[in-house]
């Protein structure tokens, strides 16, 4: 587990003045990553950091050779279009570039003069995934949200003997992964109306999205070796923002027996940025199963992840719609949800993974699943905030929702908050649908 060290001294200030503002993302003590260039232009894409609402171009950086040893290492590992070869370094490569960052951006800084002409301002950039995703798995691990889902299949038995017993996955798709996407709506077969009828074929009518995490696993394992748990987060990268769309009329015909294909893959859309697991150390909370529930089984147990497992990340999804934008109106927020209520750790999700001996590779990507809380202003998708198409949503401007339609836009942010210290924030996740091809 990450300890907290000079980076995260809440009184560090940056020279870039926009890092010190109140309400920013990207303070001195978060310096997440993205992949980016300058928007309009034909510059390779390469690796940055984020500092208030400027960029530091990495690429640009490790051409002047300020850092050395490890960090220096880090940063020469920074100087193509993907982030995977700084993932693939390990722990010690990225913790040591964090620090010589934190040191250089930081007021006083002596590096100052040779940074700033390095800075280019994210209103400017134009992103790409920031890694190149070699496999994607999707995990479940909100209780709440395969309880209340479960409900609407099975109200007498919402959830079913294995789940409180092992962290349910499936493998995604890579291929349709992106940076705040825009995409159209997903066209397949949809359960017959009548028993024993012909599918129905034809735009997907109940598109909803899915409020998640994202972890970039960063050092991998060899093919037959298992990731201890106590071990497990020192091959985690990071953390981002994540929409995995959903169209549930496909997925409602297809999902037996093998779960979740077409009604997925169309299209899943992540945060430009990667808040690192370091950046979040002062954010951890306790981890426990209720008292009543199954206790993991002892390879999904250790004392570091029931002590400091769970992360203090609050999120929120917003929505504007075509008529919303032309009218200038402010974006609707649907619900809020926190990642500590999850029933998996990130710990625990890298460890069970691999316990069949199944080799992770750096940018491999681990969905969370749907992050719902206990309440139902805390429901993470339109299926259940709206009980299945049951219950409209009513937005400010006028509009109903069941589930998303053409034009529709859904925003997602997070943020870790802490008396005394600097907001941390994951900036957006953004995803537009448009009409079927």
């Amino acid at each position: 587990m990450t300890l907290i060290n000079e980076t995260h001294d809440p009184a560090l200030r940056s020279w870039v003045a926009s890092a010190n503002q109140a309400g920013t993302d990207f303070p001195i003590q978060n310096l997440p990553y993205c992949v980016f260039r300058r928007a309009g232009s034909s510059e390779a894409f390469r690796p940055g950091v984020a500092i208030g609402d400027r960029i530091v171009d990495l690429a640009a950086l490790a051409a002047i050779g300020p850092f050395d040893d490890k960090a220096a290492q880090a940063l020469a590992a920074c100087t193509g279009e993907a982030l995977n070869p700084l993932m693939a370094l390990g722990e010690e490569h990225w913790s040591a570039l964090r620090l010589a960052l934190s040191r250089a951006l930081r007021a006083g800084s002596p590096l100052q003069g040779r940074i700033e002409p390095l800075l280019v301002a994210q209103a400017d950039a134009q992103y790409t995934m920031p890694a190149r995703v070699g496999d994607y798995t999707d995990f479940y691990i909100s209780v709440h949200h395969a309880t209340t889902v479960g409900k609407q299949f099975r109200p007498d038995n919402p959830l079913l003997p294995n789940y409180k017993w092992v962290p349910i996955g499936y493998h995604g798709r890579a291929s349709s992964l992106g940076v705040n996407q825009t995409f159209p709506r997903p066209v397949g077969q949809q359960r017959p109306s009548e028993e024993g009828g012909t599918p129905e074929f034809g735009p997907c009518k109940r598109l909803d999205y899915e409020l998640e995490l994202g972890v970039y696993v960063g050092t991998g394992n060899a093919q037959g070796d298992r990731i201890a748990i106590d071990q497990a987060e020192q091959h985690v990268f990071g953390l981002s923002l994540f929409n995995d769309w959903s169209a549930r009329d496909i997925q409602a015909w297809e999902y037996q027996p093998l779960g979740p294909f077409l009604s997925k893959s169309f299209a899943s859309t992540l945060s430009p940025w990667i808040v690192t697991l370091e950046a979040l150390a002062p954010f951890r909370e306790k981890f426990a199963h209720p008292a009543a529930d199954p206790q993991p089984l002892p390879y999904l147990t250790s004392v570091a992840n029931s002590a400091q497992g769970a992360f203090n990340v609050q999120m929120e999804v917003l929505l504007t719609t075509a008529q919303s934008r032309a009218g200038n109106a402010a974006p609707a927020k649907l619900s809020s949800s926190n990642f500590r209520d999850a029933f998996w750790t990130v710990a625990q999700m890298v460890t069970h993974h691999t316990v069949n001996g199944c080799n992770l590779q750096p940018g491999d990507l681990l969905g969370t699943g749907t992050l719902s809380g206990p309440t139902p202003t805390e429901a993470a998708s339109l299926l259940e905030l709206t009980e299945g198409g049951k219950k409209p949503l009513d937005l400010p401007w006028g509009e109903k929702r069941t589930f998303l339609q053409d034009g529709d836009q859904v925003i997602f942010r997070a943020e870790c908050v802490k008396p005394g210290y600097p907001r941390i924030g994951f900036g957006e996740c953004a995803g537009m649908v448009t009409a079927a091809r």
